[in-house]
């Protein structure tokens, strides 16, 4: 099916924000009402915990184990001519450290907004965003340095440089030791002088777009979030057939327990994105992606649409676009993505 796209530009964005604003078409009776009920943020706090209750229900409880010092091995440093770059790598939990690149923009003039930036399903891991290798499309922890901010870009489990059973370590699922890396990475760049400790926020394409919403949902410190190619409603997940989150990189209490059934999982985006609420999230969702059906994501956007309007009168803050594109994050998104930061960051 053909859709049209609002073709928004960095001037439309920052000249008039509610008008790119795309959400979901009408069609997802379920959504709509999900949230009806909830009428005050006090109620919304006790619906939120519920919707982290679920996730953790799938992935196991949040680990209580990375609640360790912050340690960081500088490795290797290159000096470059907008910033310098560190291959380090930090301490997750008792003798797990974490490879990543950490991008300090050079002439910073005081601390800066910190990022951490997520890399989609790649073997590189943490270089494709750190611009070493792999989809130029997807140099965003260079291209943010470039534009001030100080970025940390670290290794998903079994990717880059990052080798690491998480159910020989008691985890249930590696997004959830996913989500406690990503944590302790928020603790690295609140560590840093240079960095802001107040403002501080994440990017993701593809395996690092759901993780970015994994990431916000569990740690509020993250104050603004842009999610590229990440998800779309589990029913319409490959036409609801959730094998893809069921296998060992992901979470396969989804077979084991809930049968890759969509009705049966406890949780589903519209959940997470509206746990968010109040704070800023950009979502591309291209229209030809083959991985995450776009009206899959119009379904989420919409069903979590309300907590944002009718709960914190915040919906400048739920930002969606369309472009018309297959499972990529094209310049000229990516372009709006950072001028999204620019607004709500710094």
């Amino acid at each position: 099916m053909r859709e049209l796209v609002h073709h928004v530009t960095r001037r439309d964005f920052l000249g008039g924000l509610s008008a790119t604003v795309v959400c979901a078409l009408q069609g997802f009776a379920q959504g709509s009402s999900r949230f009806s009920n909830i009428r005050t943020p006090d109620e919304w706090a006790r619906e939120r915990d519920k919707i982290l209750a679920a996730m953790q229900a799938v992935m196991g409880p949040l680990s209580t184990k990375t609640r360790v010092p912050v340690e960081i091995d500088t490795l290797e440093r290159a000096a470059l001519p907008k910033f310098t770059r560190d291959k380090i790598r930090f301490l997750s939990e008792d003798r797990d450290y974490v490879p990543a690149y950490l991008f300090v923009p050079r002439n910073l003039k005081g601390a800066a907004p910190g990022i951490v930036c997520l890399h989609q399903t790649t073997s590189i891991g943490k270089s494709e965003p750190a611009g070493i290798g792999g989809n130029p499309n997807l140099y965003y922890a260079r291209e943010l340095a470039e534009r001030g901010y100080v970025t940390l870009a670290p290794d998903y489990p079994n990717f880059g440089e990052y080798q690491f059973d998480p159910y020989q370590h008691g985890y249930v699922s590696a997004t959830m030791k996913g989500i406690c890396n990503h944590r302790r990475a928020v603790d690295v760049l609140q560590s840093l002088p240079d960095v802001a400790r107040d403002l501080i926020g994440a990017i993701g394409h593809s395996l690092g777009g759901h993780n970015t919403l994994f990431l916000g949902a569990f740690d509020p410190r993250v104050k603004v979030l842009a999610t590229s190619c990440g998800f779309n409603s589990f029913k319409k997940y490959f036409g609801g057939d959730l094998t893809g989150w069921s296998h060992k990189g992901y979470m396969p209490l989804i077979a084991e327990k809930y049968g890759k059934d969509p009705a049966r999982v406890p949780f589903d985006f519209p959940d997470v994105i509206a746990a968010l609420a109040p704070r800023p999230l950009f979502i591309s969702a291209p229209l030809r992606d083959e991985n995450f059906e776009v009206s899959g994501v119009r379904d989420c956007v919409d069903a979590a649409k309300p907590i944002y309007e009718r709960i914190f009168q915040a919906g400048d803050r739920l930002v969606a676009v369309y472009p018309d594109a297959a499972h990529e994050f094209p310049a000229s998104v990516r372009e709006v993505a950072y001028a999204f930061f620019g607004r709500w960051l710094k």
